[in-house]
């Protein structure tokens, strides 16, 4: 039996499955924790990635592996391989300025001109989230770091280059859809704008050119060997993948299935054959792990909600979730609104969050959760008209991430998406999913191999679009 194994380096921790390279078969696994924040040092990340794999009994019979990891984090390299600063994560919204500006610069002062040079040039808009914006704040409120920046990685890249050793800056290797996620890659031409971070930087494209950026890799293609010190002679990397990528990739999407991830943040991804450019940036055009394309939206907010309104309560979350459901539908009027750090879907980073429909009645603890798992379905459905509007069918969500294990969730989820929602036994798909990157890099061939489905079970409800329609009409009523 060969055995392959996958990493999931997300916000909240680092977990590793170790799974059959034939069947998928998780053979063992192991986590360790990430520290909070938003801006960490990169090397609690391998520290962490160290202990997930001590926790899983270590690699020395795994022959390949890859890493999944969250998107967009900014690494800064100096010359010698050093990180400049801490990494600026995804979910640091300090860059939202430096998108508004970067937007109305591309469209010369007009802002919806500017979105639309920005998707027709990359895919996706500047929104806070992404590793452009980061560059441009960085470059104009730490402007000596940013003039010592050799390289740039993101989380998966700068991991994936410490597992084989960290030799050389030109060493650094990443894949489409981490790429994608940056903000100053093409993925339908498969090339970076070296013009577009010039511009993030505030410097010329001579400059921008001297820059290493991380070479990006083939699909299923073995970019080298581990450092012998962390397991078996000749372990083979793959080149990794962002975390959404890896997710659909774990599951076994196909074009025309939609997941609906609820971690800490809610993303809404379909695999596409095609590129997706939304005028409107709404849609974030990014790149699979397998040679297609990942159309998504994201919001910032997703299972805190969850957690924020149990601790509100005073309950767990499978009390929350009983609350909830012991609520009508509707929460007898009572609706939140919940900007609780702001938004990138819609692209509110400043905004807060709102409680409309309070009275005698309605102000229950049933009612509060049940309020709380509608404004995060709610939330998603609303992004998920956005994906629709791109041509890209909703006939069924696939669920998974932390929001999967609330009963309550799974159960309101397709009232409010109108669609019937499959939910697959609890798992770690990213990590599954770079597991089955390391398995098709082993094999060479053409696509990845087959892997037995997850057990999945549905839920179904009547469509209830009033609620999406009442929730539509707060989050309009909160943003006067």
């Amino acid at each position: 039996m060969t055995s392959v194994a996958g990493v999931d380096s997300s916000t909240q921790s680092c977990k590793i499955a170790i799974c059959d390279a034939d069947s998928g078969r998780l053979l063992r696994s192991g986590s360790a924790p990430h520290p909070p924040g938003t801006e960490i040092d990169p090397e609690y990340w391998w520290q962490a990635l160290q202990s997930a794999i001590r926790d899983a009994g270590g690699l020395d019979d795994v022959a390949a592996i890859s890493v999944g990891g969250q998107q967009h984090g900014l690494i800064c390299l100096d010359a010698r391989g050093a990180v400049i600063r801490p990494a600026l994560l995804w979910n640091d919204t300090r860059s939202a300025g430096a998108a508004r500006d970067l937007v109305d610069e591309m469209g010369g002062g007009d802002h919806a001109t500017g979105i639309r040079r920005w998707t027709d040039a990359v895919g996706s808009a500047p929104v806070a989230s992404l590793t452009i914006t980061k560059l441009r704040w960085l470059a104009d409120h730490e402007p000596a770091a940013a003039a010592r920046i050799a390289a740039i990685a993101l989380p998966h890249d700068w991991l994936s280059w410490r597992l084989r050793g960290a030799r050389s800056l030109d060493d650094l290797v990443t894949d489409r859809s981490e790429a994608s996620g940056t903000g100053y890659f093409d993925p339908e031409a498969g090339a970076y704008r070296r013009d577009l971070l010039a511009m993030a930087l505030r410097c010329s494209e001579a400059h921008a050119r001297e820059i290493v950026l991380p070479t990006v890799s083939d699909p299923g293609a073995p970019t080298g060997t581990c450092d012998p010190a962390l397991g078996r002679p000749e372990m083979v990397a793959g080149p990794g993948c962002g975390d959404n990528a890896g997710a659909a990739l774990g599951l076994g999407l196909r074009s025309g299935e939609v997941m609906l991830s609820l971690g800490t943040s809610g993303v809404i991804a379909a695999p596409a054959a095609a590129p997706v450019r939304d005028p409107s940036g709404m849609v974030a055009g990014f790149a699979d792990a397998t040679g297609g394309f990942l159309p998504l939206v994201c919001t910032l907010n997703a299972t805190r909600i969850l957690d924020t309104t149990a601790a509100v309560l005073g309950v767990d979350l499978d009390e929350l979730s009983a609350l909830a459901l012991a609520a009508p539908p509707g929460a007898a009027g009572l609706i939140q609104v919940p900007y609780l750090q702001g938004e990138r879907t819609p692209n509110l980073p400043h905004a807060t969050g709102c409680l409309y429909g309070m009275t005698v009645e309605s102000m229950t603890r049933e009612n509060i959760a049940r309020a709380a798992v509608e404004s995060l379905l709610c939330l998603t459905a609303a992004a998920a008209v956005h994906v629709r509007r791109g041509s890209v069918p909703i006939d069924r969500i696939t669920l998974v991430g932390g929001g999967a294990r609330s009963a309550a969730v799974c159960a309101i989820a397709p009232a409010v998406f109108g669609v019937p929602v499959d939910v697959p036994a609890i798992g770690e798909y990213v990590a599954a999913g770079a597991a089955r990157q390391a398995a098709w890099v082993l094999s060479s061939a053409p696509q990845p191999p087959v892997w037995a489905p997850a057990e999945v079970r549905t839920f179904i409800a009547d469509p209830s679009p009033e609620l999406l329609a009442r929730y539509q009409e707060a989050a309009a009523r909160s943003r006067l």
